[in-house]
């Protein structure tokens, strides 16, 4: 990976991560905490973003540096269910429907399993 990649996506990342917590703290201030709202805007939104950015870099024939700071950064940052959308989309678009679904029905599972095993390990050992 070339210095000048690596950049990109770091700067992409700080972008991203920054428009992640304003578009989240928006949300709370307008709608409260009662429904994720925020995280559910990041997610439809950066995978709405994420296809018209490979669509548009495809076409241009950008830089793997542009490519980087959107996909990689900026929207990896904004939302990591946009990378996961573009996965299942790929799967799709080489005819393999059963593969994405099982990498659907893993990744919601295995994940949403691994974070309720993370909490009930650390009340274990930080409690």
């Amino acid at each position: 990976m070339s210095p000048g990649l690596i950049i990109a996506i770091a700067l992409g990342g700080a972008v991203g991560a920054v428009l992640r917590y304003s578009v989240v703290q928006t949300t709370l201030r307008l709608w409260g905490t009662g429904f994720p709202v925020g995280t559910l805007v990041v997610n439809v939104a950066g995978s709405l973003a994420m296809g018209l950015a490979v669509e548009w870099l495809t076409a241009r024939g950008m830089s793997d540096a542009w490519r980087g700071f959107l996909t990689v950064g900026l929207l990896g940052a904004l939302t990591t269910f946009s990378t996961f959308s573009l996965d299942v989309a790929l799967l799709h678009g080489r005819g393999e429907m059963a593969l994405a679904a099982l990498y659907v029905m893993l990744s919601v599972c295995l994940s949403v399993g691994a974070l309720f095993l993370g909490l009930w390990l650390g009340r274990g050992m930080f409690a």
